[in-house]
């Protein structure tokens, strides 16, 4: 007979978080400083949860914290109940008009550098209006914002946008100049701009993101001969200046390291283009009041 699936209960959805956030820091010994709890109590509830479950989750030892294949079954599942228990106790406050509970945002790296960015006025404004409203913020890609908005880990995300999803709605924010830069060890950095042909920067060893974003629209439009990725514009920052690859960085993000003489700009009058920044949310379920609170925050700081 097959074994019936435990019933939920409060005491499940606790050890749930631990797992969580034991999954999220990578390890017990870094869940421990994040929850302030004994590595031995954290342990403790990792093992109730096995028990209950009936499931190994994790190996554990001298080889490090790595999942099994149940674990990230369970904690796929964990994420999507708790991001379902975490919307609920929104709602229910909310039928009482108490801005109360967890508001999850995704934020595009390389944010804070950026002058048309107006995201931590919004979030000094929303602190003034919703005081008791916890903030969960991470940095992640268009992909992944998208992914988590959808399952409903995530609220809001700020995104650039090259294609939209009829499942998501989209709010304009503010704009970012890219260019295309090159390293001070690269053969190109000496060399005149009107002596770098097409042809040669069509020919150069490119890197560029390596998820769906403008950046790899626009690379894959030039025709751009990719020999690396990258997951976020810092290591695509670290891959120019190594000075063996080209690729395009925000110009606000890039210009401490023109200063430097680490980087330089190839052809800024034919290599560059402007993205645009998005505040989405999911449009079915309608977003929270806290949600949408948020919304108009950003809406006004970037008005």
């Amino acid at each position: 007979m097959a074994k019936r699936p435990p019933h939920i209960q409060q005491t499940d959805i606790r050890l749930l978080r631990v797992f969580q956030t034991i999954v999220q820091s990578g390890g017990i010994s870094a869940a421990e400083m994040i929850m302030n709890v004994g590595r031995s109590t954290i342990s403790r509830q990792l093992s109730d949860l096995e028990l209950r479950l009936g499931v190994k989750l994790c190996d554990r030892g001298p080889g490090g914290f790595a999942l099994t294949a149940e674990g990230a079954r369970v904690f796929e599942a964990t994420n999507r109940l708790l991001a379902s228990v975490d919307n609920f106790a929104v709602e229910v406050n909310e039928v009482n008009d108490r801005l109360v509970g967890r508001l999850s945002i995704a934020l595009f790296d390389m944010t804070l550098t950026n002058p048309n960015a107006q995201v931590a006025t919004a979030f000094r404004t929303f602190d003034e209006i919703a005081p008791d409203v916890s903030l969960r913020v991470r940095v992640l890609g268009t992909n992944d914002t998208e992914r988590d908005l959808l399952s409903g880990e995530v609220h809001i995300g700020i995104v650039p946008t090259y294609r939209k999803s009829s499942s998501l709605d989209y709010h304009s924010l503010y704009t970012e100049q890219m260019y295309l830069f090159c390293g001070a060890t690269h053969p190109w950095f000496s060399r005149q701009d009107k002596d770098i042909s097409p042809r040669e920067i069509l020919a150069g060893r490119y890197a560029g993101l390596e998820f769906f974003s403008p950046n790899m629209a626009v690379s894959q439009q030039e025709g751009l001969n990719c020999h690396a990725q990258a997951n976020d514009q810092e290591a695509l920052a670290i891959l120019v200046q190594s000075g063996r690859y080209i690729g395009f960085l925000p110009d606000h993000f890039a210009q401490s390291f023109v200063r430097q003489g680490l980087i330089r700009k190839l052809r800024p009058d034919r290599y560059r283009y402007e993205t645009e920044f998005f505040a989405v949310v999911r449009r079915h379920p309608k977003p929270s009041r806290i949600t949408q609170v948020f919304l108009e925050c950003l809406l006004e700081a970037h008005a």
